[in-house]
């Protein structure tokens, strides 16, 4: 346990700022379901929430059950993922829909393994379902969450680009020992970090262990692995072609002939580079003995999923 600040103390004012200012998400509603907080969470990796609440409603409305999504189309799958990044997150989330109906009975398990167990469920997904799902004790340790936790109790500006034995031993200490205590403080420790203590321009007047905080108390230090961070810009990249595709084929009523495609991105080496890597992906197939003079014509994955 952290000597200074304690974790007590700061799972105290975090848990009752949370009470008083969390943000009204229907993934937190009563009536929520399991499957509906697997979606979002699936929804919510590098998404903002602005971007996910729509799309999460719209899609509990098309699929409301595991069972729904398994029997759906992967083209439709794909269109109703629409721009929230990272396509292949949607077919994986099918997939895992698929195995929650043949492994559980249409129901998302509430046990660890179990969870680890489906396709794209990982330590941060499997953990996140446990605590707001099924109020279960769990580390949730998120981005959001890393960085409250480096700023309270270790004094750095920032985490560490990648996920540290020591961090992981910080969380578990920060962790209640009940259930409940533990899926409150998951969800107020993430809140906080979401709304509050961001990574630019943290409102730490806000803030409800700033009195607590180790980083602001040595006077906001900078971020001591600014050289080991990586950015990349988004024009010009691959993931911004293969967007343009993707785009592209979700909106055509038909099958897209090559030229088509080949004018969405001037640069041809590339162009060609990243439809490949989208036919592999799945996401993109060519249309059986649809190939014209100009060459093939391309679609979205448009085999029946089986239940």
């Amino acid at each position: 346990m952290p000597p200074d600040p304690t974790a007590a103390a700061v799972r105290e004012a975090v848990v009752a700022w949370f009470g008083e200012h969390a943000r009204d998400l229907p993934w937190r509603a009563p009536d929520r379901t399991p499957w509906g907080v697997l979606v979002s969470e699936v929804m919510l990796q590098q998404t903002p929430v602005v971007r996910v609440e729509p799309a999460w409603r719209a899609w509990l409305d098309r699929w409301p059950e595991p069972a729904d999504l398994a029997a759906a189309s992967p083209a439709d799958v794909l269109r109703a993922w629409d721009r929230l990044g990272y396509p292949r997150r949607a077919l994986r989330l099918q997939e895992c829909a698929r195995a929650v109906v043949e492994r559980h009975g249409g129901r998302v398990p509430s046990d660890e393994a179990a969870l680890l167990a489906l396709p794209g469920v990982g330590e941060y997904t499997a953990a996140a379902v446990r605590a707001f799902a099924f109020g279960l004790r769990s580390v949730v340790l998120d981005t959001n969450v890393r960085r409250v936790l480096a700023r309270v109790a270790d004094g750095a500006a920032l985490p560490a680009p990648a996920l540290t034995v020591g961090e992981r031993r910080l969380a578990q200490a920060f962790v209640p020992a009940d259930d409940a205590g533990a899926a409150r403080w998951a969800a107020a420790s993430m809140e906080l970090g979401a709304v509050v203590c961001t990574a630019r321009g943290p409102r730490c007047d806000a803030c409800p262990v700033r009195d607590l905080c180790a980083w602001r108390l040595a006077g906001g230090p900078p971020d001591a692995h600014a050289l080991r961070r990586r950015t990349q810009a988004w024009a010009g990249t691959d993931r911004q072609v293969r967007g343009r595709i993707m785009a592209l084929l979700r909106e055509a009523l038909e099958p897209a002939p090559a030229h088509a495609v080949a004018a969405v991105w001037p640069d041809a080496a590339q162009r060609d580079r990243c439809l490949a890597s989208l036919l592999a992906d799945g996401l993109v197939e060519r249309v059986p003995g649809a190939e014209t003079e100009d060459g093939p014509r391309y679609r979205l994955p448009a085999g029946a999923a089986t239940a």
